[in-house]
């Protein structure tokens, strides 16, 4: 079974990813997902919740691509809540 995510840049394995790093445009869509939160491409050039805030409207289509990524890969609600 293969997971083809459509968007800008289509990136369709984690090889493809070029920052996996804590605040990382993947990493924080994975974080979206973990927390059921809604999909909001953003990332932290220095770590998450460091420094700025780096929206959508400032990301690069590879950035933005790496986020979905996160996201659609992401085990979605997976924090317990309890």
């Amino acid at each position: 079974m293969s997971l083809t995510i459509k968007s800008e840049t289509e990136i369709t394995s984690i090889e493809e990813v070029t920052n996996t790093e804590h605040g990382s445009p993947y990493d924080r869509g994975g974080a979206d997902a973990w927390y059921a939160r809604p999909m909001n491409p953003h990332w932290y050039p220095n770590g998450t919740y460091t420094g700025k805030r780096v929206d959508s409207s400032e990301m690069s289509k590879q950035e933005i691509a790496e986020y979905t990524y996160g996201y659609m890969t992401g085990e979605f609600g997976g924090k317990d809540w309890n």
